[in-house]
């Protein structure tokens, strides 16, 4: 390759310096033809410049100079920005279409004119110009026919060509970035090599780690957690042990009471899952604690199995439903989608967090996470349930789930769910539900059904025997204004919800605003609740977003039981930057009712050293008269994450110290290493490059690893370990395909390629996955090609020159340059032969001599070069004037 770039430079080179000795001269022949009152016909020196036309990028072209008069060859360009030429068979002429197949153009060297369209320009006979194989067109004309316009410069030997139009070149490249946008969202992208999936026996791979320590005035507590990551029988496992150092008194929703001990067997975490995506009858089995949607109210886990068809992946999404709720000021929220992170969003200065949910075919399991500023976490994650379960056209999904309540009778828990997609609009379900706590009617069998209106009203419907029947109706405009409508029924006497009503009703309004100075997001939501001789009505008007930079909240709630006076108050918080860039977050609540301030609020935080927050906050709330102060430091290490805070409130006094981390071990690589994220139930990828000498593909005893890959993902976080040159890719959703692309790698030496450009792998939770990619050494191949012609030689560019295998399968090929010279390098180690493209030099009316030459590229740690290759090309008998 060097000696390529050598050979490219001292052409270039040659090629100016050449032009600059000859101009003086073609000034003084101009000058004589001038003085005897005659025409000079142009003097054109072949070289090459680089074309480079905006949004496409750049290429060497053969060009023909005459002082600062350039003429490009036809076919080179129009090659380079996809348009369509064909070069006719005495070789005088190129036609074709430029944009469209009605934009037809024709140029004829013989008549001196262009055809385009429905025009036609006349040219002088200057204006075109045939060399070798190539037709060349004086450069104004590119502009002035085809509306290419274009600037050369003699000092660099350049032409800059910039044009409105959506070139060919152009809309080839952003058509095919869309097919691979698209492709990669729906897992279709080509790959070179597949890393399939393996089942271990046992592996152990991910540990979460967290404390949480209160020392108050009259006692102090622990809280420990410990989550861990494994592979068993070829099964996720995961485990999370939670520990307190006290016992709780916690008020259940029926008014009992129950204890949470130390070490609570309902507080620990278990569960086992085995997926194969690939089978469509049984795709998840689970067991130990599992996650149901069930209809009755269940406060407590239920432990036991759960089978299903569908499958982990996320699937293709069709709209969206608007999931919004309150929790602390400042937390992080995090969003799951079938236990895939699909967003999250940081709550504003009054605790309001909003998502749009994408809708996804089959069933949806949507789920929370909670993150405080201060190490926080709220471990019980909040499951939501998005009523619409559309399934495609005749496809088929089941969910079954046995098992018992961790509650005071371990109660008996079944529920059998399946769904039909009966059209294209239309999903139709049933199933069954069995709770044995429940003395009347324990048993529930139910209908559902999920009813695409039109493209943005979606209405779902649900009747579970003895129990309730529910209707949802969801309307979205384009305006993005979004409205619920909810209507639920309870049957009388009914045991299996915890309610005393009848009637549930709910309206909801929501709909984003964007300004040039302001982005808002308003809801409106009335619910009622209704029993037999009761109204409870609650109503909520909430405004959030952003004035002019400062983070704005406020929310109106009115409060109405039966004829009671309405209970209205509203609570307004702010969020803004001061210099020193402290966040400061003012917060007040008052009553209209009682014509009073409720309480106020302030806080003031800031970012220490990039990985630190520090924050203060003062509260007084003059109803209860009680005053709280707050001092609170946090610091992300690379290990984990640390906080303390020490609370004030009127008389007593609490600190908090905070820690939560993660560990990662791989034993198969001895990898061990650190995080400050939860990283139990994600997966990862180690790739390391090593030196394929022998061409195997295997990393045998003996071949060094090699520095400088690199690549892009679509998804995970991805690490360079500069001690074993290797790559860590964490933070990766388990049992999705992920493609590498390996296109970006920079070795430390030119001649070393990655094998396999794109690898595609499928994640496998609690695991890092060693993948070892070879690295050729490739070898470069140089020569010349000569035209011979009345005893003298000359160099005859744009001939491709092919590379065969010994099985007559072409590895390669390349072009000649205007002096006759090519250069390939990418050839891995191995026995080729070289020839001149047959049906071009039948094409041409030219045989080549010799037919072929053989070479071999050698395997070393340097790569090889072969040059000297050489090709002379002579005209067949008969062929005169073919193609000159």
């Amino acid at each position: 390759m060097i000696s390529s770039i050598q050979h490219i430079l001292r052409s270039r080179y040659s090629s100016i310096k050449m032009l600059y000795l000859l101009l003086p001269l073609c000034c003084c022949r101009m000058l004589l033809y001038a003085a005897d009152n005659k025409e000079p016909e142009p003097i054109l020196f072949e070289t090459s410049v680089f074309l480079v036309v905006q949004g496409v990028g750049g290429l060497e072209v053969p060009a023909l100079i005459n002082g600062d008069t350039a003429y490009l060859s036809v076919t080179d360009v129009f090659d380079f920005i996809k348009v369509r030429s064909n070069r006719s068979a005495t070789g005088d002429s190129i036609s074709g279409y430029f944009l469209g197949e009605k934009d037809l153009y024709l140029i004829d060297r013989a008549k001196n004119e262009i055809r385009y369209r429905d025009h036609v320009y006349r040219l002088h006979k200057e204006d075109l110009a045939i060399s070798g194989t190539s037709i060349f067109l004086r450069l104004e004309y590119f502009g002035k026919v085809f509306g290419l316009p274009c600037k050369f410069n003699f000092r660099n030997l350049s032409v800059n060509m910039n044009t409105k139009l959506e070139l060919p070149a152009v809309r080839e490249m952003r058509l095919a970035l869309m097919r691979q946008n698209i492709n990669r969202l729906s897992g279709k992208m080509k790959a070179d090599t597949v890393i399939k999936r393996d089942y271990p026996f046992f592996r152990f791979g991910m540990a979460d780690w967290s404390v949480v320590a209160n020392q108050r005035t009259q006692a102090s507590d622990v809280w420990v957690n410990l989550g861990l990551g494994a592979t068993i029988a070829g099964g996720e496992a995961t485990a999370s042990l939670n520990y307190n150092n006290y016992v709780q008194q916690q008020v259940t929703p029926d008014k009992g009471v129950k204890e949470i001990r130390p070490f609570d067997q309902r507080q620990q975490y278990y569960r086992w899952r085995y997926v194969d995506n690939n089978q469509r009858g049984l795709r998840q089995i689970i067991a130990g604690k599992i996650f149901t949607q069930s209809t009755a109210s269940i406060f407590d886990p239920v432990v036991g199995v759960q089978l299903t068809n569908a499958p982990t992946t996320y699937r293709r999404s069709f709209g969206t439903y608007t999931l919004s709720n309150i929790t602390e000021p400042g937390w992080t929220v995090e969003l799951y989608v079938n236990n895939a992170l699909v967003d999250y969003t940081v709550a504003d200065a009054a605790g309001f967090y909003t998502f749009d949910v994408p809708l996804v075919y089959g069933n949806s399991q949507i789920r929370l996470r909670f993150y405080g500023p201060f190490g926080e976490e709220r471990i019980q994650e909040q499951n939501i349930s998005i009523p619409f379960n559309f399934l495609p056209k005749n496809e088929f999904e089941y969910t079954a789930s046995a098992g018992f309540v961790e509650d005071s009778l371990s109660s008996r828990f079944s529920r059998a769910q399946m769904n039909y997609g009966a059209t294209k609009h239309i999903t139709i379900g049933a199933g069954a539900e069995y709770l044995s706590s429940i003395s009347t009617n324990p048993a529930m069998p139910f209908v559902t059904t999920s009813i695409r209106m039109a493209t943005n009203l979606l209405f779902n419907g649900e009747y579970t025997h003895n129990v309730r029947t529910q209707g949802i109706l969801t309307y979205r405009t384009r305006s993005n204004l979004q409205v619920d409508l909810q209507y639920t029924r309870y049957k009388k006497g009914q045991q299996a919800i915890i309610y005393n009503f009848r009637e549930e009703r709910k309206i909801m309004l929501a709909k984003p605003f964007f300004g040039q100075h302001f982005s808002m997001f308003t809801r409106l939501t009335l619910n009622q609740l209704v029993s037999q001789d009761l109204k409870y009505t609650t109503s909520e008007l909430l405004l959030s977003g952003a004035i002019l930079r400062v983070g704005t909240n406020l929310t109106t709630y009115a409060v109405m039981v039966g004829k009671d006076q309405p209970f209205i108050y509203s609570n307004l918080g702010l969020s803004f930057r001061i210099p020193g860039k402290f966040l400061v977050m003012p917060q007040v609540q008052y009553a209209y009712t009682d014509n009073r301030l409720i309480s106020a609020r302030c806080e003031i935080g800031k970012y220490l050293f990039r990985n630190g927050y520090l924050n203060a906050s003062y509260e007084r709330n003059y109803r209860s008269r009680i005053s709280n102060f707050q001092l609170g430091l946090r610091y992300d290490f690379s290990f984990g994450q640390m906080g303390a805070s020490i609370l004030r409130s009127n008389h007593t006094t609490t600190v908090v110290e905070s820690a939560r981390g993660s560990l990662v071990y791989d034993g198969k690589t001895g990898y061990t290493g650190v995080s400050n994220r939860s990283m139990v139930g994600t997966g990862g990828v180690i790739l390391q490059a090593f030196l394929d000498l022998n061409g195997n593909g295997l990393h045998d005893k003996g071949e060094p690893k090699a520095q400088g890959l690199r690549l892009s993902a679509n998804g995970g976080r991805v690490f360079q370990r500069q001690p074993d040159t290797t790559l860590l890719i964490q933070d990766m959703e388990p049992y999705t395909t992920y493609y590498l692309d390996l296109s970006r790698s920079a070795f430390d030496n030119i001649a070393w390629r990655a094998k396999n450009q794109v690898i595609s792998v499928v994640v496998v939770p609690n695991q890092l996955k060693l993948i070892e990619v070879p690295v050729v050494v490739v070898g470069e191949v140089s020569g010349q090609v000569l035209l011979h012609e009345s005893e003298t030689s000359k160099g005859l560019g744009r001939i491709r020159v092919c590379f065969y295998r010994p099985d007559s399968s072409m590895a390669a090929s390349t072009l000649t340059e205007t002096d006759g010279f090519f250069n390939y390098m990418g050839l891995a180690p191995g026995a080729y032969t070289a020839r001149i493209d047959p049906e071009q030099l039948k094409k041409l009316g030219l045989r080549s001599t010799p037919p072929a030459l053989p070479f071999h590229i050698s395997a070393n740690k340097e790569g090889d070069v072969i040059d000297g290759l050489r090709f002379i090309v002579e005209r067949e008998a008969g062929a005169i004037g073919k193609a000159w």
